[in-house]
């Protein structure tokens, strides 16, 4: 399974998410990372595959074009979410893979022909549309995307973990769609990632758990549980 780290940009520095309130984020000052600038901080921590929130475009503050492509520069691929609200916002370059999410990116999800679909979860709902993940994800397989994530945006730095009645809920999302997905959100432990891994989902998106010693930065390094 493929392991991605997480980094989320707000002006020009990586920040600790935590429950989507993106009005408490703080910058990341703690970690593998001695820095919270952000091509200093890839360098770091050499991540092979790298996941990018551009929150600043998302809330349409700002932006982080320039960082994101030199960011890119030192991965083998770059999921990046930049709140692409049309197929005009698309960022070029060497090693990314355009997000759109469903919070940003509108109703018309058939008007765009590559990148990622983010399944945008809150509370057990897709925002905004209030639709469950699993309907969203069924129709995802007549679009063009390369392939999904599934966001659990609520259990975003919460180090939530996954009980007992987490594997039903994943193997649901993982069936309803039959592309490469991901998942996001709430990982604590190996064994999490073990849950998702044998649900079936072919990768996973973390940050506070590799940052905290729960997970082996060398499987960042890897791209790989090993």
């Amino acid at each position: 399974m493929e392991l991605v780290l997480a980094m989320d940009l707000r002006r020009n520095l990586v920040v600790h998410g935590k429950s989507g309130l993106r009005a408490t984020y703080k910058p990341l000052d703690w970690g593998l990372s001695p820095t919270a600038e952000p091509v200093r901080f890839v360098q770091a921590i050499a991540p092979k595959f790298l996941y990018i929130a551009d929150l600043d475009r998302i809330e349409g503050t700002g932006a982080h074009d320039a960082i994101i492509r030199m960011c890119a520069g030192l991965t083998e691929c770059c999921y990046v979410d930049r709140g692409i609200r049309s197929p005009a916002d698309y960022l070029s370059g060497p090693h990314i893979k355009n997000i759109v999410g469903t919070e940003t990116g509108g109703a018309e999800l058939s008007r765009y022909r590559r990148g990622y679909l983010s399944v945008d979860v809150k509370d057990g709902k897709v925002i905004p549309s209030g639709a469950s993940p699993e309907s969203v994800l069924r129709a995802a397989r007549s679009l063009a995307f390369e392939g999904c994530i599934l966001l659990n945006l609520g259990f975003v730095g919460t180090e939530h973990g996954f009980g007992s009645g987490s594997r039903p809920i994943l193997e649901a999302w993982r069936s309803a769609y039959d592309g490469k997905l991901l998942y996001g959100g709430g990982v604590a432990t190996v064994a999490d990632l073990e849950v998702i891994r044998d649900a079936g989902f072919d990768g996973a998106i973390i940050a506070t758990a590799l940052h905290k010693g729960a997970v082996p930065a060398e499987w960042i390094r890897k791209g790989c549980m090993c």
